[in-house]
């Protein structure tokens, strides 16, 4: 039977490296997105690339908890996943004290709340399985404080300490559990600016650093992975 990986957010940027770097070595795939249409040209490219993936989706909103629920619902009608990335998220830039109030609660419940409740979803399978892989896809954001980050920071300072949590409670089972750390990495959320797109990280070695990690030893893990610009932050 095939090793399966379930992506959040995984239609562009660094979800999509993700499935297809998985996707790449047999894994089937479990993913969601917003947007349906998105969802069918990832399907046609995963098909088109590895025809024998099995690529189940779902279109779920994971700002909204029940959807969260649902999509995790619909992933262990089918089956339970060998790695969990929890991937999903937006970025609206703004300074804490002048940001719409509205900010805050989208990116909490996009960026944290729906890693917490898709996590727990499947820790009780993982534990009693006694094993499984998830990885928290976090950012610089979570390790440096910078102006105009925001409510989106505060997402990724939380979403680290969620995954340092989770690394404790879950090592006594064998499940590893991997911080991801990147800096600027060309995705949509840069579309527009104006810097050179050879400045910026590409989202498949974001992928390669995700798979290497998944390879270690049953006696390894892990814990975070830091990745920046070979030049620097942005």
């Amino acid at each position: 039977m095939s090793k399966s990986i379930l992506v959040t957010g995984g239609t562009k940027g660094i979800g999509k490296a993700i499935v297809m770097r998985f996707a790449k070595e047999g894994f089937d795939v479990f993913t969601c997105s917003r947007n349906a249409e998105d969802l069918k040209v990832l399907e046609k490219e995963v098909k088109k690339a590895y025809p024998d993936c099995s690529f189940f989706y779902q279109t779920a909103d994971l700002s909204k908890k029940e959807s969260t629920k649902q999509f995790a619902e619909f992933v262990k009608q089918i089956s339970i996943p060998d790695v969990l990335v929890n991937n999903t998220g937006v970025f609206l830039p703004g300074a804490i004290h002048s940001e719409p109030e509205e900010n805050f609660e989208l990116t909490m419940h996009t960026n944290l709340f729906s890693a917490y409740y898709l996590t727990r979803a499947f820790t009780d399978s993982f534990i009693a399985r006694k094993g499984g892989h998830i990885f928290s896809i976090g950012s610089i954001a979570g390790l440096t404080a910078y102006p105009n980050g925001g409510s989106y920071a505060i997402s990724k300072w939380g979403m680290l300490g969620f995954t340092k949590c989770l690394r404790q409670e879950l090592l006594p089972y064998n499940i590893k559990v991997t911080s991801v750390l990147p800096g600027a990495t060309y995705t949509a959320s840069w579309a527009g600016v104006d810097i050179p797109e050879e400045r910026f990280m590409k989202s498949t070695d974001v992928a390669e650093s995700v798979w290497s990690a998944y390879n270690l030893s049953p006696q390894s893990v892990v814990e975070e992975i830091v990745i920046r610009p070979q030049l620097g932050d942005i």
